[in-house]
């Protein structure tokens, strides 16, 4: 999942914010769910409520250790494997409500405190997903990283909570975050949020069709999800994302 490679020093306050206060949110929520809950579907394929906690929580401790090794000078990987990161969430996921919870709450907790550890020089460091992965991320990625998992995640979960309970701060972080994945060029205007961007490459050649909603139904759309309700394009037709 690509990043906006940030990496140049330390994380914005405003992401940081967001992140805290969509964390908290999420908490609650993952609070109130009991065990017929957490066996439901959720909105993803093949995945129940109970493998999307069980995902937030392997992901913030992922991400936990990726920013406790940075500060110490060390590398460390965000999973030790592909393999075993899909492994890990199958047997978390079917562990009692109980369990899910604290250790979605234990993992929040320590990336918490492992993005207070890192040192203002060491937030260009590099990491990757896995050992051998080519593609790395900086340390100062995470937290923007961690917001769209956690946002994108409690929607998914198909509870109460959608997308129009982002707050404005978030719904406009994960649009204008998002805005690479789309293939083609087009500009896209968030008209809750007054912001605009262009997207797809090169508007020289073409500027595109202009697509245009919510700061939320945008970053919704751009993360593959929803098919673009909400939204209106004077082409008639919505450009294409990039996968997932």
């Amino acid at each position: 999942m690509r990043t906006t490679d940030l990496g140049v020093g330390p994380p914005p306050p405003s992401v940081l914010e967001h992140l805290a206060a969509a964390t908290r949110s999420l908490v609650r929520t993952v609070d109130g769910l009991g065990e017929d809950d957490l066996r439901a579907p959720s909105l993803l394929p093949r995945w129940t409520r109970g493998h999307l906690v069980a995902h937030l929580a392997l992901n913030a401790e992922g991400l936990g250790s990726v920013l406790r090794g940075t500060a110490l000078g060390a590398a460390v990987p965000m999973y030790r494997s592909v393999e075993a990161r899909n492994a890990d969430i199958e047997n978390l996921a079917g562990r009692d409500a109980a369990v899910l919870r604290n250790r979605l709450l234990a993992s929040v907790t320590g990336l918490a405190d492992a993005i207070v550890a890192v040192a203002p020089e060491q937030w260009p460091t590099r990491a990757q997903r896995t050992p051998g992965n080519r593609a790395t991320f900086a340390a100062a990625d995470v937290p923007l990283m961690r917001l769209r998992e956690v946002a994108l995640h409690h929607a998914d979960l198909g509870m109460p909570f959608t997308r129009a309970d982002w707050t404005d701060g978030v719904a406009e972080t994960l649009a204008a975050s998002l805005t690479h994945r789309v293939t083609s060029p087009c500009t896209l205007h968030a008209h809750d949020v007054g912001r605009t961007w262009t997207a797809g490459g090169d508007d020289s050649v073409s500027p595109g069709p202009t697509v245009s909603g919510t700061a939320a139904d945008l970053a919704w759309w751009l993360s593959g999800r929803g098919g673009g309700d909400g939204l209106e394009t004077d082409s008639g037709e919505l450009p294409r994302t990039g996968a997932w």
